[in-house]
């Protein structure tokens, strides 16, 4: 399934709820803003002294399926479990990742806030 990205894309435009012209233009913006949100994001790690910019394990999936990803999961509310299913990885590798892409997706398409419950004891 991860090995060929071009099929999540033709079979989950319609699940994002944007027609695949929309998305290309929303990409368009998403992709020449990534590379700067890569390097702040690693600039930005713990273990920054250790490791230089760009060491580590590479994403598995292209930055295309990433967003779609993230879109798929918003749009039809389901768990990190159903999204890794759907997207054949970890939900633990879902969460991380969407947790890295969440904020540039934000900067150029409104998607919902998160809301936490506090609980005071």
């Amino acid at each position: 399934m991860t090995s060929c990205p071009e099929n999540h894309y033709s079979s989950s435009h319609l699940q994002i709820g944007l027609s695949v012209k929309q998305f290309d233009d929303i990409y368009k913006v998403i992709e020449s803003e990534y590379p700067k949100h890569e390097i702040k994001r690693l600039c930005c790690r713990k273990d920054r002294k250790e490791r230089s910019v760009g060491a580590g394990r590479r994403f598995i999936l292209v930055p295309k399926v990433r967003v779609i990803r993230v879109l798929v999961y918003y749009r039809l509310c389901i768990t990190y479990t159903l999204t890794g299913f759907m997207f054949d990885l970890d939900q633990s590798n879902v969460y991380r990742d969407i947790q890295n892409i969440e904020g540039l997706i934000r900067s150029c398409l409104p998607i919902p806030q998160k809301l936490y419950n506090i609980t005071k004891d």
